[in-house]
């Protein structure tokens, strides 16, 4: 496991304290992993002692991190960072919890499952507040500059969770979602996680414009207006609705049963009639197949990427198990059982559904068959990659198929196996896995969906998504890209989200409605050529976000960080006011406008120095993308924000450097884009100029301590505009340009 400072980024924290399940006969261990960090740009972190429990406590780099800790629970290092903290059991079965010591008075954020495929945060300060199924705990020691992060990882057959219990005692409990113990001989390795190419392109996503109801015209329809209006999609979702499926559940004239959709079975791997004619039908609209229509919008529309929904076993009710398309993958009807964690917090409709109608699982002897074919296929209809949906749903159908943890690596490996084989790009989206059997068993896949759905029509829940997949993503983002979900650009929390997005680092994908767009919020993130301006790290909570609830608290701002090759930048969201988490006992009133307050500094930005170099005065330039302005700012001083519900700003933080010993200069990238500093590509000053290389048409923006004297672009003289009132150099890089090379004379 990886660790980081003070957990903005776990990889930063090189001394971690992670609790993970390690097996020894009949004794169960986990990694613990201790972080000492200053509030300096380049943390100090070490650990001088290693974790010991002695009368009762456990302490981890001197200090008490857990009291009244069991006699059956023994501390063993594992490196000068880290140690497995295990208890014994004299008991064999396939599901344990053990007591681990109390936690009281002590600050800590966890990221529990809260549904069995979602995780969203909670805070507190002892041991009863955390929840059933919590998958990573981040304690705050008694001194501020100490963390200690617990992260339940897997061993063997076993994975593990954290939980408190009402007398504020930290449990973990392991289990193996199994009665009978056997063995399965698979074993996966670490390897480098290749991008996916569609991260950097604008996308657009067929669910919420049109559900299951999804059609080849439609898609046309929407990529074309999001095309007339500027701003080109270059990615495409086919969502839920493409697939040959049938559902006894539904029949044609009755009422619609709330939740009967996840009956339905997969009747073969090919596409529906909707994107394809059949022989003796009556002329239609259809394309002749799947490959046709891909083709054609390929060719039409200049999408470079195009990728289709299926679920991990299929389709969510999986294979019919006697359709002569799926026979061959000796599917049979099992009823999924969930673990008392599971039923310990919040149901799911689906997950429901699914217990109530069962599933047809694949054998798993014949699942690498079954994506290979399925993937094949796809290929030759020139489909470039997948979403694979409902991935947590093994864990349910374990009894019997050598365990959850066994059998969730054996169809990972067998997905992850297909996808290298058949597709160009690693050209996958893991959605629906936020259990640790699906994250740890994911080798090489690279996108993860890190918050349940986005919901157009529940005002209560915008908020929500983008404070929950903020802090997930100081877990998700030690492994994959945080994929944020889909939004609506013509909404009333359009922007909200938009900024988050340009501050997440995460591919940017849009479902409208075809012809319901917002062009000026699009134009925010999406360049004319289509690509998007990516921020590098994924987008976390700033440090003195970690233990404050932004969204239930009534007086706390969230601030998502990130970097540019150049820059910084901050998104600043009022969460407040507009809904309540999940499992939580709420006073707050909700659909109110709360007004709040907060302070913003260059300090938030953790690895601010990989932009700085040797040239930084210290000082910043600050400009806001709602305001306009622009302010020099010393590193360690803070800003004010005010922002009612709903309400964001984006900041970007351009550290001011000095060439030739008297011109102060900061670039700040293209300013009318959410991520401006994305633009900016390359730097270097010479004989008086100031050459900045970058992408993108539109307005140019930089801090400059004089006024200059000339401006070219591409090599041609170009007029400016200096402010001498805040020093805003700016210049229009023309439409045309896709990329520009800009040399300001002095």
């Amino acid at each position: 496991m990886i660790a980081s400072p003070p957990p903005p980024s776990l990889r930063n924290l090189k001394n971690a304290c992670c609790f993970s399940p390690f097996i020894l006969g009949s004794s169960y261990h986990h990694r613990v992993i201790s972080v000492q960090s200053q509030r300096t740009w380049r943390p100090v972190m070490f650990l001088n002692q290693k974790p010991t429990v002695k009368d009762g406590v456990l302490s981890i780099n001197g200090r008490d991190a857990l009291a009244g800790v069991p006699d059956n629970v023994v501390v063993t290092p594992w490196t000068d960072s880290s140690a497995f903290l295990g208890a014994t059991s004299a008991h064999s079965t396939s599901r344990h919890v053990f007591k681990l010591g109390v936690i009281q008075d002590a600050r800590f954020l966890c990221l529990f499952r809260f549904k069995i495929f979602w995780m969203i945060p909670r805070v507190g300060n002892s041991g009863s507040d955390i929840p059933a199924e919590t998958q990573m705990l981040l304690l705050e020691a008694k001194e501020e500059t100490t963390y200690i992060v617990f992260l339940p990882v897997l061993n063997g057959e076993f994975r593990s969770s954290l939980q408190g219990n009402s007398a504020n005692e930290l449990e973990f409990c392991v289990e193996s979602g199994f009665w009978k113990s056997t063995q399965e001989p698979l074993q996966s390795g670490n390897r480098n996680r290749q991008m996916p190419g569609m991260l950097d392109w604008f996308g657009w996503c067929t669910w919420d414009a049109f559900y299951h109801e999804v059609n080849p015209q439609g898609i046309k329809d929407g990529i074309k207006s999001l095309t007339k209006g500027g701003t080109p999609p270059r990615f495409l979702i086919i969502d839920d609705g493409w697939q040959d499926t049938t559902n006894e559940f539904r029949k044609e004239g009755e009422p619609i049963v709330e939740g009967s959709e996840f009956g339905g079975r997969l009747v073969s791997i090919k596409e529906n009639r909707k994107f394809k004619k059949t022989e003796n039908e009556a002329p239609s609209e259809a394309p002749t197949d799947l490959k046709e229509f891909v083709s054609d919008i390929k060719k039409s529309f200049g999408l470079k990427y195009v990728y289709v929904w299926h679920a991990l076993l299929g389709y969510w009710g999986g294979l019919h198990p006697d359709a002569p398309g799926t026979k061959k993958y000796n599917p049979e009807l099992k009823f999924p059982v969930q673990s008392p964690g599971n039923l310990a917090n919040m149901r799911d409709l689906s997950m429901d559904c699914m217990e109530k109608y069962g599933v047809g699982m694949i054998d798993p002897t014949k699942v690498s068959e079954f994506y290979d074919d399925l993937h094949k296929y796809l290929v030759s209809q020139e489909v470039d990659g997948v979403k694979v949906d409902v991935q947590n749903i093994l864990e349910t159908l374990a009894t019997g198929l050598g365990g959850r943890v066994s059998l969730t690596r054996h169809f990972q490996e067998a997905l992850e196996k297909s996808v290298a084989a058949n597709f160009k790009d690693n050209s996958i989206i893991c959605c629906m896995g936020h259990s640790t059997d699906s994250i740890y068993n994911s080798k090489t896949s690279a996108i993860t969906r890190a918050s349940d759905d986005y919901y157009p029509k529940n005002a209560k829940t915008q908020s929500l998504h983008i404070a929950a997949v903020a802090y997930n993503s100081i877990f998700f983002g030690e492994f994959v890209v945080p994929d944020w979900d889909m939004f609506y650009s013509r909404h009333y929390a359009a922007e909200f989200h938009a900024a988050a997005r340009a501050v997440g680092g995460c591919g940017v994908y849009v479902s409208d409605k075809p012809g319901q767009h917002d062009f000026k919020i699009l134009k925010g993130l999406v360049l004319p050529d289509g690509s998007v301006l990516r921020a590098k790290y994924p987008g976390r909570p700033s440090r003195d976000c970690l233990f404050s609830d932004p969204v239930m608290d009534g007086e706390s701002l969230l601030k998502i960080w990130n970097l540019n090759k150049y820059s910084g930048v901050i998104g600043v969201f009022n969460c407040q006011g507009a809904g309540s988490w999940p499992c939580l006992d709420s006073s707050i009133l909700n659909d109110t406008n709360v007004e709040l307050s907060g302070k913003v500094s260059p300090a938030d930005i953790e690895l601010f120095q990989e932009v700085c170099g040797e040239s930084w005065t210290g000082d910043c330039a600050v400009f806001s993308f709602q305001e306009g302005s622009l302010s020099r700012l010393p590193k360690q001083r803070s800003f004010p924000v005010t922002l009612e519900t709903l309400q964001c700003d984006v900041f970007t933080i351009s550290p001011i450097k000095v060439y030739n010993k008297t011109i102060r200069f900061a670039p700040l990238g293209l300013i009318e884009m959410y991520n401006s500093g994305g633009a900016v590509k390359a730097m270097e000053f010479s004989k008086d100029r100031m050459r900045i290389k970058g992408r993108g048409p539109g307005r140019f923006g930089a801090y400059s301590s004089q006024k200059p004297k000339s401006c070219l672009v591409n090599s041609r003289e170009v007029g400016f505009n200096f402010r001498s009132e805040d020093n805003l150099l700016t210049t229009i890089i023309p439409h045309e340009a896709n990329s520009w090379d800009i040399s300001i004379g002095y």
